[in-house]
């Protein structure tokens, strides 16, 4: 299994308070340009700016209106990055992703030659806008991307900039007409994060926001550069052998067991489990939160934290859950009620051996 992808050789911060301090002031000035224009949604910034830290893609669900495109199109305005949005559509083909071979003729020789014409995906911020909407063929133009940071055209391979993100949206409810996200394409994306309607408050002040004069623009706050270095520092972050195996724990409790041992609600409600990536992105979600708390280490509290958008969309249900209405949050839910943080007592032994 590879690696999630990070960046290597970026200067560190020596000091793991210095470092907590330093993430958390990018935290705080990417999400004060951001309330310029975005009102509350505090988690979904949050769960958006931790995938970026540590280097991810993010899958951004919700109905129509919440503003899944303008939240995007807006953190991408505090980045001094290169931004590309790609409206995904039925007869969107493969090459309007990734670019294609033209044919250069030399009009003095007459000689020909292929040049190699990138496409919108080679920028630094990626949005795939209503991703379900476009063929499977073309959504899988994006897998090499996403998880290489290339691009392979006529045998030949162009890497991406860096740093890269692909940041997708998703409409859950409006099914005709789209094509379901497989699943090694759902594996790719390190979160999952929902949108909800916001509340009465909030909502009134969208409304004086968007039917008054205008506020002012966003500004860039952070450069590629720093970007980088965020990514490399987050690495940094020491994890304690019991907290690695307890996020482990929880990625592999996802997976049904042959034998119908395990957890009840996993046995009955869960067709296919998470795979290995989830206990990579549960670690270093971990360790971005560990950092905006102001935590030099990692505890089970941050794996805690990132739980739900690193497992919802790798937990496959079955049709008993649909019968039911239960949903993957509600299984995520279950398995941190269940899982225990010290593998000690007899119990914990126990479901140790089952998950093994």
């Amino acid at each position: 299994m590879p690696k999630p992808h990070g960046h290597q050789g970026a200067p560190l911060a020596p000091d793991p308070e210095e470092a907590a301090v330093r993430v958390r002031d990018t935290y705080d000035r990417l999400t004060g340009e951001a309330h310029k224009v975005i009102v509350g949604q505090d988690q979904v910034l949050g769960e958006l700016v931790t995938a970026l830290l540590a280097g991810g893609h993010a899958l951004i669900v919700g109905v129509p209106g919440l503003a899944k495109t303008l939240l995007v199109s807006t953190i991408a305005r505090t980045l001094a990055l290169d931004f590309a949005r790609v409206q995904f559509t039925p007869d969107l083909m493969p090459s309007d992703l990734t670019g294609t071979e033209l044919i250069d003729e030399d009009k003095t020789t007459g000689a020909r030659s292929l040049r190699f014409s990138k496409g919108p995906v080679f920028a630094n911020v990626v949005l795939a806008d209503e991703i379900n909407r476009t063929p499977p063929r073309t959504q899988a133009a994006l897998l090499e991307a996403m998880q290489e940071r290339q691009v392979t055209a006529g045998g030949v391979q162009h890497a991406l900039p860096v740093p890269f993100f692909v940041l997708a949206t998703q409409n859950p409810i409006e099914q005709e007409g789209t094509y379901p996200l497989p699943e090694a394409q759902l594996d790719r994306f390190m979160f999952n994060i929902r949108i909800a309607y916001p509340n009465e408050a909030e909502e009134l002040d969208v409304v004086r926001q968007t039917t008054g004069l205008p506020r002012t623009g966003v500004k860039p706050v952070l450069t590629a550069t720093e970007v980088i270095e965020l990514q490399a520092l987050v690495r940094t972050v020491p994890v304690a052998e019991h907290v690695m195996r307890y996020a482990l724990r929880i990625a592999r409790a996802t997976r049904v067991r042959a034998n119908g041992e395990g957890i009840d609600a996993v046995a009955k409600y869960v067709a296919w489990g998470a795979g290995p990536r989830a206990s990579q992105y549960l670690v270093l979600g971990a360790k971005v939160r560990a950092l905006l708390t102001g935590s030099s280490h990692v505890t089970p509290d941050h794996v805690r934290f990132v739980a739900a958008p690193v497992l919802r969309h790798r937990i496959i249900t079955n049709f008993n859950a649909e019968a039911d209405g239960v949903t993957t949050d509600d299984i995520v839910n279950t398995l941190l009620e269940a899982v225990p943080v010290e593998a000690a007592g007899a119990q914990a032994r126990r479901l140790d051996e089952v998950l093994e």
